[in-house]
């Protein structure tokens, strides 16, 4: 496995962007669009989804993938863990390794695709990924056995500032954060205080700490949100022991 297991392509053409954009409080409604809160719940499923990697079948060209353990069953219930990719990528980028990890703790996992090159909040609002994404959990609700209290999204990058912003937002439904090398949040309407989990290079040239991650975490220090924040010697990239870091700390090992 490599040890760069993550890398955003276009990263570098909106990091300067990226590492301006942060709240804890509310946004002029004329700079965001949408509130970026989901509806979908878990529930009892109509049907199981078959065990290993599948498409997600909702879109054409841009869509997704899941991962569902070997032998789920309907009494199973599993966590879910939601892995938004880096600008440029797709959710192919995910499972080099993802889906092993998924088997080994149990997890099911989904990967959906940004609507355009990156997440909607790099263009500076919510708009069809957070309706895409709406969409796509529903569907696994559908087709899988979850637990409701353990919920997790997680991403690289532009993905990790994603999952930073839509999961503050949704606390009352994401029961964990993860965000690997971040360059923003936006939080519009704090939902809850969600556990989370940020990790970063310290030589990373795409997002630099001290203008991203380390200024994300005193904010939510500030907001008094329980984090866990790990510092790596390395770049823009998620090394495998961050990643076996968090998933144990996902599911709490």
């Amino acid at each position: 496995m490599r040890r760069r297991e993550f890398l955003s392509a276009t990263a570098a053409s909106t990091a300067g962007f990226l590492a301006g954009c942060f709240s804890l409080g509310p946004v002029p409604s004329d700079l965001i669009g949408g509130s970026g809160r989901l509806k979908a719940r878990a529930k009892e499923p109509t049907t199981l989804a078959g065990a290993g990697l599948q498409p997600l079948g909702l879109a054409t060209g841009r869509d997704g993938q899941l991962y569902v353990p070997q032998g789920h069953v309907l009494t199973e219930k599993l966590p879910l863990l939601m892995l938004l990719h880096g600008a440029g990528g797709s959710n192919t980028n995910w499972f080099g390794s993802y889906g092993q990890r998924a088997e080994d703790h149990r997890i099911v996992m989904l990967a959906p695709d940004s609507r355009g090159a990156t997440w909607d909040l790099a263009l500076g609002r919510y708009g069809d990924d957070v309706a895409f994404i709406d969409y796509a959990l529903a569907a696994v609700f559908d087709r899988c056995s979850i637990d409701p209290t353990r919920i997790g999204v997680a991403g690289f990058s532009d993905g990790a500032s994603y999952s930073l912003s839509i999961g503050l937002t949704n606390g009352d439904l994401f029961s964990h954060v993860i965000a690997y090398s971040p360059g923003f949040f936006w939080n519009l309407e704090p939902h809850g205080k969600p556990p989370i989990f940020i990790s970063h290079g310290t030589n990373d040239q795409i997002l630099p700490i001290d203008s991203a991650s380390r200024r994300i975490v005193r904010m939510l220090n500030e907001g008094a949100y329980p984090l866990k924040y790990v510092e790596f010697n390395g770049g823009h990239e998620v090394p495998p022991d961050i990643s076996d870091s968090a998933l144990n700390w996902f599911v709490g090992l």
